[in-house]
């Protein structure tokens, strides 16, 4: 039993320092020695583990497919709907992209930088659950005549778009970004009669401190939205936008899983056995 432990332990110290050295480094370039002397262990005990590094790839982004399938299931009862649900799990994932290598390198692997390996393409996993999401909200009556496939890939493209902008300016990433984003957007996906119940800057969690961004009303405009302007009680220009211009933006009662985006079972939790890996 504890060489099983001792055997998850170096599997997952693998996992972080790997996911550490491609955010750093980019796959290509990459060392397997670099990726076994952050994590403190031998070439060979990563070669029991893993055969090669795309293998390895795999394994980062199995769990981040993995952490991006908990992040709505967090906020799941929280939220008042869905489209609030949306919200809130998209400021959960731009402080995650932000604070958790392997999350952030999961996204940089998925587009495509792993020649031989299998790749998770949690952009379209991110999507689906959105997309799943926002269909609810039309369901229960939240939306307007927004097509929640078209709105999907308005919030996908400004989420995850905020990841690679944050790799020059680290504010694409803040709450305060996405709180605007969410001003702008939600009059156009709400109905007028529940905009107003809506907060852009997500439901406050239960470990959330002031200035982390993870509530509304800090005195930056981020209450909930007003049909008659951007923030009611604030000026459009309350929350100073990001340096440069980004595009545009832009549900199943668990968090976006792996298997929405293949087809099976939701992607495993962090620290499990990736695909192709050795025990």
């Amino acid at each position: 039993m504890a060489r099983q432990q001792r055997a998850l332990r170096t599997r997952e110290a693998l996992i972080n320092s790997a996911a550490a050295v491609f955010d750093r480094e980019g796959f290509s370039v990459a060392s397997l020695h670099a990726i076994s002397s952050l994590a403190g262990v031998s070439n060979g005990a990563l070669h029991f583990h893993f055969a090669n590094k795309a293998v390895l790839a795999d394994a980062v982004q199995e769990a981040a497919a993995g952490r991006l399938a908990a992040i709505g299931a967090l906020h799941e009862g929280r939220a008042g709907n869905a489209l609030q649900l949306v919200v809130d799990a998209s400021h959960e994932l731009a402080r995650a992209l932000g604070a958790d290598v392997v999350l952030r390198a999961g996204f940089e692997l998925s587009r495509g930088q792993v020649p031989h390996g299998r790749p998770r393409d949690l952009h379209r996993q991110w999507y689906l659950w959105v997309e799943a999401c926002l269909k609810r909200a039309e369901g229960e009556g939240v939306l307007n005549a927004a097509v929640p496939r078209h709105a999907a890939s308005s919030v996908v493209a400004a989420t995850t778009g905020f990841e690679v902008l944050a790799r020059r300016d680290p504010q694409w990433l803040s709450a305060r970004t996405v709180t605007r984003f969410w001003q702008l957007l939600l009059p156009r996906l709400a109905d007028p009669a529940l905009l107003g119940t809506l907060t852009p800057a997500g439901t406050p969690r239960p470990d959330a401190g002031p200035g982390n961004g993870a509530g509304p009303g800090d005195g930056n405009g981020d209450g909930p939205v007003s049909a008659a302007g951007p923030v009611a009680g604030a000026g459009a220009g309350a929350v100073p936008g990001p340096r440069t211009s980004g595009g545009p933006a832009a549900a199943p009662s668990s968090g976006p899983t792996g298997g929405a985006a293949h087809g099976g079972p939701a992607g495993p939790a962090p620290g499990t056995h990736g695909t192709g890996a050795h025990t």
